[in-house]
């Protein structure tokens, strides 16, 4: 199905074809900043609702079908004109480069793309191309795992070949906890990410704090947007429960971390769109953890924006048409995020935030669940247990780290045990 909306098309302003618009909690500021800088055009799977008042139309089409993307797209009316074609949905963003090549947009190849989406084959074109990363090796079995371990070393990272969000991810620090962490890896699945033969990594794991950073493409041109430090937890997990963002981190001016983005992303030929990769930071330098050929989740482009004014919708909607971006930083701020999960695995009842006892330098405190919620921490589950977040600003982190741990205290959680609920256990 396909429907004009009732937010007028402004002329003046790109049509962009955004493909699925994900998680609302997670992604509805973007979807707003994207819509101030663009006419909107959505491909979702399902009839929209939270959306409408962003968007100037919808085509209801199966997101992961490129060829049928496609079909509807060359098919819209004529006074439709698509100017460049976005996505954030890391599941998608291959069928999303098919779409935007046959519509002659500005894009990567998807053969190339899916060199990102696809880590064994990011370490493949990495390795050929002597880009610094971890040791990896790819692997079907247990029998195959304990000797990927031995040859590397422990400890070792155990991961899923193709899924995001730390799903299915640990750290082995001796080969008795092996087992465990294979068969974690091997079993994490998700909807619309292909099912391999072989679907197990053994990594070295790199010593160093891990960091990630958002970066600009266009035409093999890089504009680095926003640097985040992790803070994990979950231990062994690598649950990511929070980012710090500088607006002036001094990674952005730092030579060979930004001589590593260029040489892995030159390795893995892509040259337009938007990164969000990840590195660990070493004693002997910069190693690329992963690269993810979409803007960075975790609300770290908000996180960003709030730090240094470089406004994350409007750089995606100048990408996506092949335009040089405004990465100018008009904040010289400090913004960090962190996540709230219960004590224990529960069921969501409700969240209430005393927004009168916030610190002043809150810029966003929100619920992310729902009555009913079934909220299991790692490695049970990951980011689905989270029940709240909260941003905030200040010229450190230290005073970042300060403001965060008052404003926790305005956050209640009510919950209901598992036991107590039917069928539930």
């Amino acid at each position: 199905m396909t429907s004009q909306s009732k937010k007028t098309n402004s002329p003046h302003l790109p049509t962009i074809l955004l493909v699925t618009s994900g998680y609302h909690l997670y992604r509805e500021y973007l979807l707003k900043m994207v819509a101030e800088h663009s006419n909107v055009w959505l491909f979702l799977d399902s009839e929209p609702n939270w959306q409408i008042p962003y968007i100037v139309g919808y085509t209801v089409v199966n997101t992961l079908d490129a060829q049928m993307m496609i079909e509807v797209a060359r098919n819209l009316a004529d006074d439709i004109k698509i100017d460049g074609v976005l996505c954030w949905d890391e599941i998608r963003m291959v069928e999303t480069a098919k779409l935007a090549q046959a519509l002659g947009l500005p894009t990567t190849d998807p053969e190339n793309v899916g060199r990102c989406r696809d880590k064994h084959l990011t370490r493949t074109f990495l390795a050929a191309s002597g880009v610094p990363q971890a040791t990896s090796i790819l692997v079907s079995s247990i029998d195959e795992a304990t000797k990927a371990a031995e040859t590397i070393g422990y400890p070792v990272i155990i991961k899923p070949r193709a899924l995001g969000a730390s799903y299915g991810v640990s750290l082995v620090n001796k080969a008795e906890q092996l087992n465990t962490a294979f068969e974690h890896a091997k079993t994490a699945t998700e909807d619309g990410v292909p099912i391999y033969d072989q679907r197990v990594l053994v990594e070295e794991y790199m010593q160093g704090p891990e960091v990630s950073i958002d970066v600009a493409w266009v035409n093999g041109i890089m504009y680095p947007l926003f640097v985040a430090r992790k803070v994990t937890g979950f231990f062994p997990h690598f649950e990511e429960i929070g980012h710090v963002v500088d607006s002036h981190d001094p990674l952005l001016e730092y030579a060979p971390f930004i001589s590593v983005l260029e040489q892995a992303h030159k390795a893995v030929g892509f040259r337009n769109g938007i990164t969000h990769t990840e590195l660990r930071l070493t004693q002997t330098g910069p190693k690329i953890v992963e690269i993810n050929a979409r803007l960075g989740g975790d609300m770290i482009p908000c996180v960003g924006w709030i730090a240094s004014g470089i406004n994350p919708g409007q750089v995606a909607v100048a990408v996506a048409c092949g335009q040089q971006p405004n990465v100018e930083k008009i904040h010289k701020r400090v913004a960090a995020i962190q996540f709230l999960y219960p004590e224990n695995d529960a069921i969501a009842d409700s969240v209430h935030i005393n927004h009168a006892a916030l610190p002043a330098s809150v810029d966003v405190a929100a619920s992310l669940v729902s009555p009913g919620q079934k909220l299991l921490l790692p490695p049970a589950d990951h980011v689905s247990c989270r029940y709240a977040y909260v941003i905030v600003h200040g010229d450190n982190a230290q005073e970042c780290t300060a403001t965060i741990e008052s404003a926790v205290q305005a956050f209640t959680l009510k919950t209901k045990q598992l036991s107590t609920v039917g069928g539930l256990n």
